[in-house]
């Protein structure tokens, strides 16, 4: 069974969270360490989840991965998910996309991906399409994480709602300010 522990920095494993997040996220796509540890530790919108995988009470649980979540009006916005290297291909993916809408039904679920264009991308939108997200193909824009750095063009995907076409603006405007912090791109 896969549990998710919201953390904060002192927990055990957060450094295994953030080496993760460092090995599966180029600097492009994260925020500096100093701003994600103060999400986590006084960010009360912001919740970073250790996934593990608890097998019986004499085994010690297996750490499977992350997961970042921001909780903003009327929805969740999945930020980063992770696997360890160790568990990839196993299937735990589809295991913690259920968990994640089972946890988390009480408001739609969003998160970002890149645009069909190549092969991976393209089977990265079919998983999460098989776990029960649909893709909405309203032009979105990821803010740069940092100064200095560049804008993506990506799809917003989500689970929880009929659609998001009609409210896309609110949405998007939404998760501008709170994970990216900024009113609207230039």
């Amino acid at each position: 069974m896969l549990t998710f522990t919201r953390i904060n920095t002192r927990h055990p494993q957060y450094v295994f969270v953030e080496k993760l997040l460092h090995q599966s996220f180029p600097l492009e796509e994260r925020r500096d360490d100093a701003e994600q540890r103060n999400n986590t530790d006084h960010n009360a919108s912001f919740f970073c989840y250790l996934i593990e995988e608890n097998k019986n009470e004499t085994e010690e649980n297996q750490l499977i991965g992350f997961i970042t979540l921001w909780k903003l009006n009327g929805f969740y916005y999945a930020e980063h998910l992770a696997t360890s290297p160790e568990v990839r291909n196993k299937g735990y993916g589809k295991h913690i996309m259920e968990e994640l809408k089972k946890q988390f039904a009480d408001n739609p679920i969003v998160l970002e991906v890149e645009r069909p264009e190549n092969e991976m991308s393209k089977r990265r939108i079919g998983f999460y399409q098989r776990c029960g997200f649909s893709l909405c193909l309203q032009d979105y824009i990821q803010p740069a994480y940092r100064k200095g750095g560049k804008e993506v063009p990506l799809y917003l995907m989500y689970a929880g709602r009929e659609e998001i076409d009609t409210c896309f603006s609110q949405i998007r405007d939404e998760i501008y300010r709170h994970v990216y912090g900024v009113n609207k791109l230039q």
